[in-house]
């Protein structure tokens, strides 16, 4: 079974839709692991991850233990999301040997070259129709 830690903060708007997005496609057949900065594992939750833990240190002790990494952009700047994600945060995510799926959401003052913006929901079909090949053949 895929394991796949879903990271978010700010309230975890993007987290959840995430969350929720991935149950109606895939299901039981991932486990899906909350991950937030503060409240947003609550939301996340709620769109029904399988766990969740919240804070730095649970942040960093379980990207090493999923599959996929999926959250916006900002999970792996130092002091992104108006400074809730920390440098060991972003660093553990970064250093991890889990496939990371980033959505480029300017919240940063981050442009990535190349990238056209779109509404988060075609982001979302878009991590899904990435993760479908690896789940299916599992």
């Amino acid at each position: 079974m895929m394991r796949i830690a879903v990271v978010d903060g700010q309230g975890g708007g993007i987290g959840s839709t995430v969350v929720k997005r991935l149950r109606e496609e895939f299901g039981a057949n991932v486990e899906i692991l909350a991950l937030g900065t503060n409240s947003a594992t609550s939301a996340m939750m709620k769109a029904r991850a399988n766990k969740g833990a919240t804070g730095e240190n649970a942040i960093i002790r379980n990207t090493g233990k999923v599959d996929v990494i999926v959250g916006p952009l900002s999970i792996v700047l130092a002091n992104g999301m108006l400074g809730e994600l920390t440098p060991g945060i972003a660093e553990a995510i970064a250093s991890s040997m889990a496939k990371k799926i980033l959505l480029p959401i300017n919240q940063e003052g981050v442009e990535i070259a190349g990238v056209q913006r779109e509404p988060l929901p075609h982001l979302i079909e878009k991590v899904v129709e990435y993760l479908k090949p690896g789940i299916r053949g599992r």
